[in-house]
């Protein structure tokens, strides 16, 4: 008689791992400079192979830190649903997440019950789901990708050092300048982004 299996629980079970060629493993991260202030997330995909399937980022506005970890969860759950995926892999470096969505603490705050509630109606629509916690620095790729959303929702250009050496002057050049308010306004001359300047006051004469 074949053993039958028990009740879906919405998690892996250990000792039951689903194929790797079926899982979405997704590396997800959030975080809000200020907490609340300006924040974003970040979902980077891969297939059960380490294969890159997909990067998602997005800027949240003025949000907490723990929203921000839940819309990384969100957007790596909508990604499943809508591209097929029947099993899904989390990876976090956000204990708090984690151990909410295991159950193990309680969802207290009212901003993230929604979410919360929203995130559990989309695991349970799933074959298989799991979730595990690691340190920041093995979640490099997830950080990377909401730090981004973050820059460009405070409209900070992402500056490519390399780009900017080639792009900067080779040699000594003098340009003029007046302080405003604080802050240097050059009178001549542009230089381009990302090279460092030394400002000496003019002697007057």
């Amino acid at each position: 008689m074949p053993r039958q299996r028990p009740p879906h629980s919405g998690l892996f079970s250990e000792a039951e791992p689903a194929p790797s060629a079926e899982i979405l493993i997704a590396h997800i991260d959030g975080g809000a400079r200020g907490n609340p202030g300006p924040s974003g997330y970040g979902v980077y995909l891969q297939d059960g192979q380490g294969k890159r399937v997909a990067e998602l980022s997005e800027f949240l506005g003025v949000q907490t830190n723990n929203f921000a970890e839940y819309s990384g969860l969100m957007a790596a759950l909508e990604y499943a649903h809508q591209h097929g995926f029947k099993q899904l892999r989390v990876v976090s470096d956000s204990e708090l997440l984690v151990k909410q969505i295991k159950g193990i603490y309680k969802v207290k705050s009212p901003t993230l019950l929604d979410i919360y509630r929203e995130a559990r109606q989309l695991i349970n629509k799933l074959e298989r789901f799991e979730i595990q916690h690691v340190l920041r620095h093995l979640n490099k790729d997830a950080d990377r990708l909401a730090n981004d959303a973050m820059d460009r929702g405070m409209g900070r250009a992402k500056l490519d050092r390399a780009d900017a050496y080639a792009k900067a002057p080779q040699e000594l050049k003098e340009v003029r300048g007046l302080v405003r308010n604080g802050a240097v306004e050059f009178t001549d001359d542009k230089l381009p982004d990302g090279i460092f300047v030394t400002v000496r006051p003019a002697r007057k004469s």
